[in-house]
C-alpha cells in the first residue's frame, strides 16, 4: 500500500500511539507507548494490564499514531490494524522501548518511575501489521489567524 510519508522514520518518534481491542462490554482504546523494530510494533505491559488480557482473548486490534503541531499546520498520522500476541520480556529490546522515551543514560531514569512502572514490566505485546495506513493531512495555518 502507498504511504504519504516513510513509515519507518515516522515510527522512529517517541510518539504516542492508540491501542484498540475488543472486549465483551464493547471496544476498548489504551494510550501507549511503542517501539517499531522489524516492520512489528512492540508494547509494553504487566500481567496485571487489562489491554494484554484483551489481546489474549481476541488478538484482532488496531493502533493509532498521530503527529500533530498546530501551530505549524502539521498532521500525520498511522493506522495499523493486525493481530496481537503476548511475549516474554526480551531485554535489549525492552532498553531499546524504554530508551526511545526516556533517554539512552539508564542511570538517569526517574526512580521513582522505575519502580513504579519498569520494574512490574512482565510481558511484551507484539503486533503483526496486517494492513498500513499513513497519511499526511498537513495544512498551512491561516497567515491572518498566526
Amino acid at each position: 500500500m502507498a504511504h504519504d510519508f516513510d513509515i519507518d522514520a515516522f515510527l522512529q518518534k517517541p510518539l504516542f500511539a492508540h491501542l484498540a481491542t475488543a472486549s465483551p462490554d464493547g471496544p476498548r482504546e489504551s494510550p501507549v507507548w511503542f517501539l517499531w523494530e522489524a516492520a512489528e510494533l512492540w508494547l509494553v505491559g504487566n500481567q496485571r494490564d487489562s489491554f494484554p488480557k484483551r489481546i489474549q482473548v481476541e488478538p484482532r486490534c488496531a493502533v493509532g499514531i498521530v503527529e500533530f503541531d498546530l501551530p505549524r499546520g502539521h498532521l500525520r498520522h498511522v493506522s495499523i490494524r493486525g493481530t496481537g500476541s503476548i511475549e516474554a520480556i526480551d531485554r535489549g529490546r525492552l532498553y531499546r522501548f524504554l530508551s526511545r522515551y526516556l533517554g539512552k543514560n539508564e542511570a538517569g531514569w526517574n526512580p521513582s518511575f522505575r519502580t513504579r512502572v519498569i520494574d512490574r514490566l512482565d510481558l511484551m505485546v507484539r503486533i503483526r501489521p496486517l494492513s498500513i495506513v499513513a497519511r499526511d493531512q498537513s495544512y498551512f495555518a491561516n497567515v491572518a489567524e498566526a
